[in-house]
């Protein structure tokens, strides 16, 4: 349960993210999106960094869960540490 509740938490990052790069997109007098390539790029760089570091957190907290989980079913006295280190 405590995975799933963190790769929400890090979805909910990367949504955070597409409204801060979607505001930066303003209208000019012709009503045509003004946006310049720099922008263009930096808010390409910032969506794939946010996408790329929410993946591999996603891929450590899976990792951490599915150790976690098999060292719990062996020893129920893990899953306070378990918790605390997802």
């Amino acid at each position: 349960v405590i995975p799933v509740v963190m790769a929400g938490v890090i979805g909910i990052y990367g949504l955070i993210i597409a409204v801060i790069i979607g505001n930066k997109v303003q209208p000019n007098e012709s009503n045509l999106p003004m946006y310049s390539s720099f922008e263009g790029y930096a808010s390409f760089a910032g969506g794939l960094t946010c996408g790329l570091s929410g993946l591999a957190a996603g891929v450590s907290i899976g990792i951490a869960g599915d150790t976690g989980v098999r060292a719990s079913a062996q020893n129920s006295k893990l899953f306070v540490g378990m918790v605390l280190i997802l």
